[in-house]
Order: structure tokens, then C-alpha cells, then sequence
């Protein structure tokens, strides 16, 4: 199944409380149970104003409809085609 890169554009995301990311997550985490198994939530990493989210998810569509149902920005889905890491080099 595909996986997505979400960019998130929220001022001041690298502020927000342990509480508040809490909150975010368990949102998030009920808006993906409402829509089945079909989309997963891999991981994110909060910068200072944006949020990187993983998913794998049938389409794009499917992660602009989390996005939408739970409130979230999704300023930019960019499917993922592969990834590298330092065991590319290795041949």
C-alpha cells in the first residue's frame, strides 16, 4: 500500500505542551478508527511551525479525508516513492 508524506503548516508546533499533543494524537487516532483499517499512521516529527506526518494509506484522497474529518492542515501530500539511508551506499 502507498505511504504519504503530510506536510502540516501550524505556527508555534514545536511549542505545544505534552497535553496538547496528546490531545492531537488521541484526535487523530479516532478519526483513523471511524475510517477503518485502511489508513495507518506511521509517525510524525514536530518542527518549529510544521508537522511531518507518515501514513499508508490507498490514496491520497483517503489522507486528505483524515485531514479534513479531524481538523488537521494538509498543505502538501507528497506520496513517497522510496526511501534511502546510509545502507544505500552499501551497494
Amino acid at each position: 500500500m502507498p505511504k504519504f508524506l503530510i506536510e502540516r503548516e501550524i505556527p508555534g508546533a514545536g511549542n505545544l505542551s505534552k497535553e496538547d499533543l496528546h490531545a492531537i494524537s488521541q484526535k487523530s487516532c479516532g478519526v483513523l478508527a471511524g475510517m477503518g483499517t485502511k489508513i495507518q499512521w506511521v509517525e510524525s516529527f514536530v518542527t518549529d511551525d510544521k508537522v511531518y506526518c507518515v501514513y499508508i494509506a490507498p490514496s491520497e484522497a483517503e489522507v486528505k479525508e483524515h485531514a479534513k474529518q479531524g481538523g488537521f492542515p494538509a498543505n502538501r501530500v507528497s506520496r513517497i516513492r522510496t526511501t534511502i539511508d546510509p545502507t544505500t551506499a552499501e551497494g
